[in-house]
């Protein structure tokens, strides 16, 4: 196997080094007919691209990627100076492969006093009464001001981390008090999840389950699903909740039980089977990662470690073989869904798929683990 991993990490390098030039100033966002739709430095995306050139540099040490990752990382912290587009709650996939990578392979403290302010941002969106962040628009907004969103599952370590660094209580409890609310109503009773919920955002009172990127308010978006898994995983290596970690069992074992025969799966677990079904790879990517957290976290010689570890390397197996693209292509990983319900899913390239492809080939073959906490 790892001969296979290395092989695909120095395949994934010479397309990232070959993107420096491509992208320039600009960030990679989603691709359209196999060529990346490139964004200034405003979108919830810019994060990814930055974190793969610090991954790419963190791997072999070349000056190229280095160089890139630092100025990308320079246009990042502009961003956060300027205040500019960051009314959203993706603030840590914006900061911590950003900053917070810099921070963590250079010790630079003025990136590290960066990531603390990108914390700071990002706690403008939490809602103190009802113990939520809120996923969409302004406070108090009469449709979105009580609406959370699984996806900020994997901004809370920006927040655990912060807390670690500076000392002060304020953004665990936070975090702590998020993952508490989105165990409990974002995750369903069969193990599955909610896209998005609703609360009074007076009260607090649950409303209910919602969509914006599944194929229905009940159905399950896979990729949603995974980051659950990952989410509530990162949730207990920070703060030894074992609730968390039965969370994150629970959603993987969901996501492991509804796979289909191909091993990759689709948008949603429950969309129609029909000859228009788009796949997600960036769903099975973000599942691997999340996996092989959880396997640092478990007993190896369980019966539960070894179904885990043979799924994961079963998905990487055919990311690898049948998902990754050829030599001159833009994008790592082809077949990667944005958001299908909204009519803006391209099946191609999307730019986080990339990033946790690159992620989980790096943590099976070196031992990296991203930049979602740093080991000591």
């Amino acid at each position: 196997m790892s001969n296979q991993y290395k092989e695909a990490i120095e395949a994934s390098l010479n397309k990232i080094k070959k993107n420096i030039d491509r992208f320039g100033a600009q960030f990679p966002h989603t691709s359209d007919q196999e060529v990346y739709e490139l964004n200034d430095n405003d979108n919830w995306t810019s994060g990814f691209w930055v974190g793969m050139l610090w991954q790419a540099y963190q791997y072999d040490k070349d000056e190229q990627f280095l160089s890139a990752a630092r100025e990308k990382t320079s246009q990042m912290q502009e961003r956060l100076s300027n205040n500019a587009n960051l009314d959203t709650h993706d603030i840590g996939f914006l900061y911590t492969p950003s900053t917070g990578a810099k921070w963590q392979i250079e010790k630079d403290e003025t990136a590290r006093e960066d990531t603390v302010k990108a914390a700071d941002r990002l706690m403008e969106r939490y809602r103190e009464t009802i113990g939520v962040f809120q996923a969409w628009g302004p406070p108090n907004d009469p449709e979105q001001g009580g609406r959370i969103i699984i996806d900020c599952m994997m901004n809370m370590p920006l927040l655990f981390w912060a807390s670690e660094v500076t000392g002060d209580i304020k953004y665990k409890e936070a975090a702590t008090n998020f993952v508490d609310m989105a165990r409990r109503y974002l995750v369903r009773g069969d193990d599955s999840t909610y896209h998005t919920f609703y609360f009074d955002q007076k009260s607090g009172q649950p409303i209910r389950g919602a969509t914006q990127q599944g194929y229905s308010d009940g159905s399950t978006w896979t990729r949603g699903q995974a980051w659950a898994v990952y989410g509530f995983a990162l949730a207990y290596r920070y703060t030894k909740d074992e609730n968390y970690l039965e969370t994150a069992l629970r959603t993987a074992n969901y996501f492991i039980k509804h796979l289909p025969e191909k091993v990759i799966v689709d948008w949603d677990f429950d969309a129609p089977q029909d000859k228009d079904i788009k796949p997600d790879s960036s769903a099975s990517a973000i599942l691997v990662c999340g996996l092989h957290e959880l396997l640092q976290l478990i007993e190896q010689e369980s019966e539960e470690y070894k179904k885990i570890k043979t799924v994961l390397e079963q998905t990487m197996d055919h990311l690898i073989n049948e998902y990754t693209t050829d030599f001159e292509s833009q994008g790592l990983l082809d077949h990667g869904s944005y958001s299908v319900r909204e009519g803006k899913s391209p099946d191609d390239y999307v730019i986080w798929g990339d990033y946790f492809y690159l992620e989980a080939l790096l943590r099976l073959e070196k031992g990296f683990h991203g930049f979602w906490y740093e080991v000591v």
